[in-house]
């Protein structure tokens, strides 16, 4: 029987002590990243169109990631007889980029340092927004890795294309990061899941989307489709950047974000995407965006954040180890 790690040390219990994400290791030296991951909080909010808060996310979904977090020897799940991050898996927390209010330029600049810092320490970002606008400096911070290691392909999770190009002078709104992401010539496609309803982008929008090389899917076509009938239409082996605003799902179970859209995702309709992806493709970069704890005195929302990241970091390097057996590494 394996150890578990109770039997010496602190218990640990989530409700004790200062909540990193996932209780891991606060590096405040992003010139001495040292891990496999690293999260960067991005608490700004300017961007949104409707309802702010989204700059209290990444204290929320830390906090949250708590009550995952006392697995000393890692999480084992007994459908897929898998343990996932075990011990071997090493993730720290950077703390948040610095946030100039009014000023999206430097803020937006600050989280772009952050996650390059990490990409330079080779270690996968994972970016917790803040309004779905960080994820147009977190994109830009791939720009030099990918020249090294080969393009990107973004999958977007989410109930709104956010292909808007300009409106109003606003080039760098929540309603803007994929169609600066497919600007990019190092991001070679684009896969945009559970897009629904009224949108934030007119048709015109969805024919450039279409054009410059996006699959869009709404979430009934997805269920239709099926798991494995979506992830046929991405490209395998691919190196894939994840973005998900948390407003792809529900209502009914994430009612804290600023645009919430009814007839989204269930945890699972997601999971099961993410699982795949892990397998069939190398994951490079996630973000996670658009909870704004204030609409949900349940909490739930931030709790659905926080497990779906580490479920899905899990299946990252569970399929990275089995990847590396099957080549006897």
């Amino acid at each position: 029987m394996s150890e578990n790690g109770y039997e010496t040390g602190r218990l640990n219990l989530p409700f004790v002590g200062i909540s990193t994400f996932a209780k891991k290791p606060y590096v405040s030296d992003w010139d001495s990243i040292d891990a496999d991951v690293a999260v960067l909080g991005a608490p700004f909010d300017f961007g949104t169109q409707w309802r702010p808060g989204a700059r209290f996310g990444p204290r929320a979904v830390r906090e949250a990631s708590t009550l995952f977090s006392f697995g000393h020897a890692g999480a084992y799940d007994h459908e897929d007889d898998a343990t996932y991050l075990g011990g071997d898996v090493r993730i720290v927390d950077l703390g948040d980029a610095d946030i100039i209010h009014t000023k999206t330029t430097q803020s937006h600049a600050n989280i772009e340092f952050g996650v390059r810092k990490i990409l330079d320490a080779g270690a996968i970002p994972l970016t917790i927004g803040g309004d779905h606008s960080i994820n147009i400096p977190c994109i830009n911070a791939f720009s030099d890795v990918c020249e090294r290691d080969g393009p990107i392909h973004v999958v977007q999770i989410d109930a709104h294309l956010d292909f808007v190009d300009e409106r109003h002078g606003v080039t760098e709104g929540h309603g803007n990061p994929m169609r600066r992401a497919i600007e990019k010539p190092y991001v070679s496609g684009m896969t945009q899941l559970g897009i629904r309803n009224v949108s934030s982008t007119a048709k015109e929008g969805y024919v450039d989307a279409r054009a410059r090389g996006s699959d869009i899917l709404s979430v009934r076509q997805v269920r239709k489709l099926g798991t494995d009938a979506v992830l046929d239409r991405i490209p395998e082996g691919a190196r894939i950047y994840v973005t998900i605003d948390i407003d792809a799902f529900c209502p009914s179970i994430a009612a804290g974000t600023g645009t919430p859209s009814h007839g989204g995702f269930l945890y699972y309709d997601v999971l099961e995407i993410l699982q795949g992806l892990a397998a069939r493709n190398d994951v490079v970069g996630i973000d996670l965006v658009e909870v704004a704890p204030a609409y949900d005195p349940t909490e739930s929302t931030q709790i659905l954040a926080a497990q779906l990241l580490l479920n899905f970091l899990g299946f990252i390097f569970h399929a990275k180890a089995q990847r590396r057996m099957k080549r006897g590494i």
